[in-house]
């Protein structure tokens, strides 16, 4: 599904944007049920629907939702509840594209969806995600399937290239998680940030260290990200997943193994979320009083 340039991109930047990440028919199906579930959340005031495996709910609201205007922000694991998803997961161009990268023997980790509907005020700090879901190796991909176009104006991912073959940094501030780097280093992050873009159907294939984040929407149109985790079969999660599925370690390409690779690493274990996403994690470390001498 790749081609060699769009590999040897992945692995020296750290990201690329794929065409066609899914067939027409796949894409209309996941849009038409994300478009149901937008309209459930206007019914609601606080995050909603049939818990996921630990018990949180499925649906995440921002703060500013309200019927007239939602802010549906996350829906945890949708292909635990939904073909459409479960299709694009398991069984669509995006899954050979990751197999091409990490494979040929991959397993699913968990997904999502990131929602940002016109006037949403969500934001996503700098962070990266192997602080979130560190495995024995780093052969781990993020798909980040465009269920909408992803412009400047209506909040598109932000990334620094290269970034993954540097640091993991930290997520805490002393001993509290944020879930976000320190100011200073996102400072310094943005310095050199590019925005990731794509029309609805592309998939942008992130590496699980590079650093990236996104601004709120700022514009007219939604941003909707499909999102699914993807590991080498060899590689096994070293922390509880933040996201727990029941399709946790299904095999989507190739064949199952009980051989850990390991890689030299350091990185800091996550605390696990207890609210609907990490959007609420973030925001609340954002306006909590700053540490005495953390220089916050």
């Amino acid at each position: 599904m790749l081609s060699k340039e769009q590999i040897e991109s992945f692995w020296r930047d750290g990201f690329i944007v794929a065409k066609d990440a899914v067939n027409a028919r796949q894409l209309a199906a996941l849009r038409e049920v994300l478009a149901g579930w937008v309209d459930e959340s206007r019914v609601h005031e606080a995050p909603f629907g049939e818990p996921t495996v630990d018990g949180r709910p499925r649906f995440d609201l921002a703060p500013e939702h309200t019927a007239a205007a939602p802010a549906l922000r996350r829906v945890n694991n949708p292909s635990e509840v939904d073909d459409a998803y479960m299709e694009a997961m398991r069984d669509s161009a995006m899954t050979d594209m990751v197999a091409d990268l990490i494979g040929p023997d991959v397993k699913h980790h968990h997904c999502k969806i990131n929602l940002k509907l016109p006037g949403s005020n969500t934001e996503v700090r700098y962070h990266q995600d192997f602080a979130y879901t560190p495995h024995t190796n780093d052969d781990v991909v993020t798909a980040l399937l465009m269920v909408d176009d992803m412009t400047p104006e209506n909040g598109c991912l932000m990334a620094v290239a290269g970034s993954h073959r540097g640091p993991m940094l930290s997520l805490f501030e002393g001993d509290r998680f944020t879930g976000f780097v320190a100011p200073e280093e996102e400072r310094s992050l943005r310095a050199h940030e590019e925005p990731i873009l794509g029309r609805a159907g592309d998939v942008c294939l992130m590496h699980t260290r590079l650093a990236h984040g996104s601004e709120p929407n700022r514009s007219p149109s939604s941003r909707g990200l499909y999102i699914c985790v993807y590991s080498a079969a060899d590689a096994f999660p070293i922390a509880r997943n933040p996201m727990p599925s029941r399709n946790e370690g299904m095999i989507v390409r190739g064949r199952p193994t009980r051989r850990a690779r390991l890689c030299e690493a350091t990185v800091e274990l996550p605390e696990q979320p207890i609210r609907a996403s990490f959007f609420a994690v973030q925001e609340e470390a954002s306006t909590a009083p700053s540490i005495p001498g953390s220089g916050r």
